[in-house]
């Protein structure tokens, strides 16, 4: 299968799982998780109409926007540390992974260096898990207060990663819990704070997430193909 092909397989079951739900499958964005993948990979796919890439590491996010052609928008979705965020500045238009504090004003002052707002996601760890990173449910309403104060970001939504399961249903409580805190952090009303966006399914359950509200799903290998 080509990656025109299996781009075209996955919007389809993307719009599909959408309709289930009663939701437009408009309101559902597809990134394309391009790491350790090639720049000619990322033109391929951008050639076959899909134009959001995620990148979980910022070196390798710096060289391929460098060699990527087409026109396309980049996503930061990984792990990101303090000392990595002045390189990814201005070139991302979303970060998922924003986890604390300290990270949330180091991307306020870098993008504010620039004149400009970057759009976040919160990350939350619902499951606990010690190898993720994210803040936790009971942590989370605070952590947004204090960071909906920085003038340079805007809060967007949030975003989590469950645990592994072979089963996508079993990802289904996790993926709710998720929309659960949204509604809850929405029905805040904090100044300039958008629980709009639910950044939660890959490869594997993706279909499951979208009935459950997601509205960007990160999807790699079933694209570009195992790594």
């Amino acid at each position: 299968m080509s990656i025109a092909d299996n781009l075209q397989r996955i919007r389809h079951q993307i719009a599909e799982a959408a309709v289930r739900a009663d939701r437009d499958p408009a309101a559902v964005r597809l990134v394309a998780v391009s790491k350790t993948k090639p720049a000619a990979l990322v033109d391929e796919a951008a050639l076959s109409g899909q134009l959001l890439f995620g990148e979980n590491y910022v070196q390798e996010l710096i060289a391929k926007a460098a060699a990527v052609r087409e026109e396309v928008e980049w996503h930061f979705i990984g792990a990101l540390q303090s000392n990595k965020v002045r390189q990814l500045a201005g070139l991302v238009t979303m970060i998922h992974s924003v986890d604390r504090l300290s990270l949330a004003e180091e991307i306020d002052r870098q993008w504010g260096k620039l004149g400009m707002s970057c759009d976040i996601l919160i990350q939350v760890n619902i499951a606990g898990e010690a190898t993720k990173s994210g803040t936790t449910a009971e942590e989370l309403a605070d952590l947004v207060r204090r960071v909906s104060m920085l003038p340079h970001l805007r809060i967007r939504g949030l975003m989590t990663m469950p645990p592994f399961f072979d089963d996508p249903d079993a990802a289904r409580p996790y993926f709710r819990q998720l929309k659960e805190l949204a509604a809850l952090i929405a029905a805040e009303r904090i100044p300039g704070v958008a629980m709009d966006e639910l950044s939660m399914g890959m490869s594997g359950d993706f279909e499951a997430a979208v009935e459950e509200g997601a509205t960007l799903v990160r999807i790699g290998s079933a694209i570009f193909g195992m790594r």
